[in-house]
């Protein structure tokens, strides 16, 4: 299996403050992993670390080619083209469609022609069962088919990874079911997801490689 991130001894800090310490870890590509734990356990703050929001200053960590411990301001875009991010609140733009929500990220990430995004944004929508809905406003749809749209977001550029971040926190329990049921099938098809919850219903409804974040430490958990 391909490694596509790889920390070791890492120490992650929030304002000065330690949030979790001494963290090795090795992720592969298809992975399909629960980060479990209570809010403030330090969930969000490893993510953050990911996509370069949140620096590393010890330790060593590595994500796709990118060196975090050196990572540039310029290599950021780069490194984010290369994942997808899912937040609990949507983060949609309300008054744009659901196609123009999707083809304003794609712009901003050097998509230039039309056709090609067109075709890109109906295969997204396809993929996440929002066929039809394309031409919908945000605030016309259910949370859980808002959720679908910023799941699309995230897949325009085929990223390799996925970061979901309490992606169903806002989500009644069959929304939530049906999210967590679209990024595990990502993950068959060969993107890692990492799927940051504290929501046990969600948790039990299937088995996955668990990373527990628990005072300060980062666990796996059987």
């Amino acid at each position: 299996m391909s490694e596509i991130i790889q920390f070791n001894k890492v120490a992650i800090f929030q304002d000065e403050r330690t949030v979790v310490g001494d963290l090795t870890i090795t992720i592969n590509k298809g992975e399909f992993i629960y980060l479990l734990g209570k809010t403030g356990s330090g969930k969000s703050s490893f993510l953050k670390t990911i996509y370069g929001d949140l620096s590393v200053n010890v330790g060593e960590a590595k994500v796709f080619d990118y060196d975090l411990k050196n990572l540039k301001q310029k290599d950021i875009p780069y490194l984010r083209r290369k994942l997808g991010i899912v937040f609990q609140d949507f983060q949609l733009l309300g008054d744009r469609t659901v196609f123009e929500n999707l083809r304003f990220v794609m712009k901003a990430t050097g998509w230039k022609e039309d056709p090609k995004i067109k075709e890109r944004i109906y295969a997204v929508a396809k993929q996440v069962n929002l066929e039809g809905k394309e031409n919908k406003m945000p605030h016309e749809l259910s949370g859980g088919e808002q959720q679908r749209v910023s799941i699309a977001r995230a897949l325009v550029n085929n990223p390799e990874l996925i970061l979901a971040d309490e992606p169903t926190g806002n989500l009644d329990p069959d929304s939530s079911e049906e999210i967590l049921m679209i990024l595990k099938g990502l993950s068959q098809n060969g993107c890692a997801v990492l799927f940051a919850t504290h929501d046990m219903l969600v948790y039990n409804k299937f088995k996955a490689r668990t990373l527990l974040f628990e005072n300060g430490k980062v666990l796996e958990k059987n």
